[in-house]
């Protein structure tokens, strides 16, 4: 990538994101025939993205699909409804990316067809059953140490020392960052994420400017270390990729924006399934103990606890047919919410669906999405995951929450932003 790639990511960035805006109040103009229940559910409320449950629960005692006319999407909340529409790339379309906000953006997240199906095709080798199991002795490691640390430290918030370090510091190992640009990493990618949370209104306004300044960080760092030939090498993801692909098929551009989408999809939903696990157990003592007392079932608490907390709370789809939900025509360009947290809570599909059971196997679960676009990063997040709980059943008997825990008002990715906690030693 050059100075003028720079010149021109940013300027077809802020011209994307402008685009999007306007797009997104025009369709305050738009009217359609609505005839769906209408809802009061909204993911952009602060507090009920904090604490959403008793919003799933209303979405559930209603109707199948149901329409926020202040936000102007339409809500599917059935497991069944939001499976079927993840699924179907034929009417429902990604190319607005995945937030409520439509936002384009040229990474495999949002796009649909032949050309997700060949960025897809490019960067499985990065995830292939060897590739994981190379990096599984990082992850054990970065496991062990975050562990010890939090023992180490009574009261700590574990969200700095463990929930954020692992994934961040196993992604910048995978890229080949140094470790003295490891805190950068994190800095901008926490920035860059509030792309995930902007709506129209000056608060928006900010957290898409600071969104912008840390996505232009990362490329400008990127930049240069492409030109002095850095992260390419044999022992790097990129490497790999290219390694695996035709020569001059994954240019740096795409290598930045394949980057980019581990620094923010693969980091930012490790850390709030690690920040939610360590809340989890605490508050389930006696699913701790029966954890500790059958240490075979780290597999499938991992995927409980994945159900029950829904890391990505929510994507959204652009509707280019109009849908048929049941009685409940979508029409075509409308925006369609597909609620995982919801989903992943709904009664008919989980026996009390609110309870959390370690022993409970829920394979259906939604967390990483169904169908083509099915997260390619869904097995490196469980082995980080399973990494850290089996080192807390081996040696830590009891987890304590001190004080309260303080969680994301973000409207798509929720976890706790501050979780302090005693382990007790096993």
């Amino acid at each position: 990538m050059t100075l003028t790639d720079g010149v021109r990511f940013t300027g077809s960035a802020a011209r994307t994101l402008a685009g999007a805006m306007v797009a997104n109040a025009g369709g305050a103009r738009r009217r359609a025939r609505i005839d769906a229940e209408i809802t009061s559910y909204d993911p952009m409320d602060a507090a009920t993205a904090a604490q959403p449950h008793e919003a799933y629960r209303r979405l559930h005692a209603g109707a199948r699909v149901q329409y926020n006319p202040k936000r102007r999407v339409w809500i599917l909340s059935r497991l069944d409804d939001v499976r079927a529409a993840a699924r179907d790339d034929a009417n429902l379309s990604s190319a607005d990316g995945p937030t409520l906000a439509r936002i384009p953006t040229p990474i495999l997240v949002s796009l649909d067809g032949e050309k997700h199906a060949r960025q897809r095709r490019q960067v499985m080798p990065a995830f292939t059953r060897a590739a994981l199991d190379s990096w599984r002795p990082i992850i054990d490691r970065l496991a062990a140490e975050t562990v010890r640390d939090v023992l180490a430290h009574p009261g700590c918030d574990m969200v700095q020392r463990l929930a954020i370090p692992v994934p961040v510091r196993l992604i910048a190992q995978l890229l080949g960052i140094p470790d003295t640009d490891v805190d950068d990493f994190r800095r901008w990618s926490e920035a860059s994420v509030q792309i995930t949370n902007i709506d129209l209104t000056a608060s928006g306004a900010r957290r898409l400017a600071a969104a912008l300044r840390g996505s232009w960080a990362m490329h400008r760092y990127f930049t240069r270390q492409f030109a002095a030939g850095g992260l390419k090498g044999s022992d790097t993801i990129l490497g790999r990729l290219l390694a695996e692909n035709e020569a001059g098929s994954l240019p740096d551009r795409e290598l930045f924006y394949f980057a980019m989408l581990l620094l923010l999809a693969g980091n930012e939903t490790t850390t709030n399934l690690l920040g939610g696990m360590f809340d989890t157990l605490a508050a389930h003592p006696e699913q701790y103990d029966l954890l500790r007392a059958n240490p075979d079932l780290v597999p499938t608490a991992v995927e409980e606890l994945l159900r029950y907390l829904s890391p990505a709370q929510n994507v959204h789809r652009t509707a280019v047919n109009d849908y048929r939900v049941g009685d409940v025509t979508i029409p075509a360009g409308a925006r369609v919410m597909l609620a995982i947290g919801a989903a992943n809570r709904d009664p008919r599909a989980f026996d009390d669906p609110d309870a959390f059971r370690v022993d409970r196997n829920p394979i259906q679960h939604m967390t990483f999405g169904f169908g083509a676009h099915l997260c390619i990063g869904a097995q490196l997040t469980r082995m980080e995951a399973q990494a850290v709980l089996r080192e807390l059943v081996t040696h830590v008997s009891r987890i304590s929450v001190v004080g309260a825990t303080e969680w994301s008002t973000n409207s798509l990715l929720r976890g706790p932003t501050r979780l302090a906690v005693r382990l007790t030693p096993a």
